[in-house]
């Protein structure tokens, strides 16, 4: 089956990447994804504009240089966390392992290209007020794996940012 993505230059993409049947593995492993990013970094031109971790997604908003490497940027993630994570891997169906794949990661991932300025800040919203919708924590800021504390510290967001009224514009998204 093939898959349209669309390809529109000097646009931001929310990317969503889960793991094999919903795994917890990605907030314990922080710093194997950390450098998984970094290394895609060496080898494609990406800015990561926001990221909430999750146990069992990413949450990410990239302005990629060339719009058309994104695909090739997740895979390089995926690969390089795949090739150095050996911890409790549960075997794949046979359509996983018949393409070499670990069972790490779900095979697709989304993509949602963001159109305006108003949709990237609803974007940035959701993703960071996410570990409050999945119940991880209680407030945003009590969730270290997310790129609200430098928010914060740049003036963006108020400390105690996520109330009713904060979340009102990002209530109605649901990208899951």
């Amino acid at each position: 089956m093939n898959y349209r993505r669309a390809f529109i230059q000097n646009s931001y993409l929310h990317l969503i990447v889960v793991s094999y049947k919903r795994k917890s593995i990605f907030a314990d492993n922080i710093e194997l994804l950390r450098h998984a990013f970094k290394n895609a970094k060496q080898f494609f031109d990406f800015e990561i504009i926001a990221i909430c971790v999750l146990p069992d997604h990413i949450h990410v908003i990239l302005n990629p240089k060339n719009i058309e490497e994104y695909p090739k940027i997740i895979t390089s993630i995926k690969y390089y966390f795949s090739k150095n994570y050996n911890v409790g891997v549960e075997t794949p169906t046979y359509g996983y392992v018949n393409k070499g794949e670990k069972g790490i990661f779900q095979r697709r991932f989304f993509e949602h290209t963001i159109a305006s300025e108003e949709e990237l800040n609803n974007q940035i919203n959701y993703i960071h007020y996410n570990p409050v919708k999945h119940g991880q924590v209680n407030k945003v800021k009590d969730w270290q794996y997310s790129s609200f504390h430098k928010f914060v510290k740049l003036g963006l967001y108020d400390n105690d940012w996520g109330s009713e009224k904060d979340i009102e514009n990002i209530r109605d998204l649901d990208f899951e």
